[in-house]
């Protein structure tokens, strides 16, 4: 087993069960923080290893007062083409991390929080379990092939097509299966599916799925 890495972004807290599943998964985390992430991942009880960014919403006292306790920072200018929190998903990579769990990815701006979901899609990503877990909900990228989603019978699945069409679809132990078919960019033909085991599959052939999976019904 590699690296497990936590990487707390800027956003909302968003505490729930899977968060906490999250934390309690983590075995001896690299953890690092994207700018005030850093004082979340305190909320948690955790204190970073690193905090990376344009430090544009941490205050200078926080800051501080991490680096006078020994946490690694790591300043970037604010006009730069990376956001904070991509920045940290690389330095997790980059020190050995294969699984990578980020708390806080989800926020009330959309447009941050699907430019998160985007950045799942890192070619520096492609080999590492990695996620954004927020309240009851985890949310990862799916890859032509075939995917195990763990969870408990009764837990709600969507699978959204990002990337035009997703092909040839085909799922088990789902209560609404889908066999060998197309999800097209656009209707809500996989929202709301529901887990019939404590495992389901995903296989598909072309596209890329964004999968949110959120314990119980949602």
């Amino acid at each position: 087993m590699g690296l497990h890495a936590l990487i707390f972004a800027n956003g909302d807290i968003n505490d729930g069960a899977m968060v906490r599943r999250a934390l309690d998964e983590a075995s001896s985390p690299l953890v690092i923080a994207a700018d005030n992430g850093a004082l979340m991942a305190e909320f948690f009880g955790l204190a970073p290893h690193l905090v990376v960014g344009d430090m544009d919403s941490i205050s200078p006292d926080d800051l501080a007062r991490l680096a006078a306790s020994g946490v690694e920072i790591e300043p970037h200018p604010v006009h730069k083409n990376e956001t904070d929190l991509e920045l940290a998903l690389m330095r997790a990579v980059e020190r050995g991390a294969d699984w990578i769990r980020v708390i806080g990815g989800i926020g009330d701006r959309l447009d941050q929080t699907l430019s998160n979901v985007y950045l799942l899609a890192l070619p520096i990503l492609r080999d590492a379990d990695v996620s954004l877990v927020a309240a009851r909900s985890e949310t990862r990228l799916l890859m032509p092939g075939e995917s195990v989603l763990h969870g408990e019978a009764g837990d709600t699945v969507s699978l959204i097509p990002l990337s035009g069409v997703a092909r040839g679809v085909k799922t088990e132990d789902l209560f609404y299966p889908l066999n060998d078919e197309d999800l097209p960019f656009g209707p809500a033909r996989g929202v709301s599916n529901v887990m019939n085991a404590a495992a389901a599959k995903v296989c598909f052939r072309e596209g890329v799925l964004l999968m949110v999976h959120t314990i119980g019904r949602a």
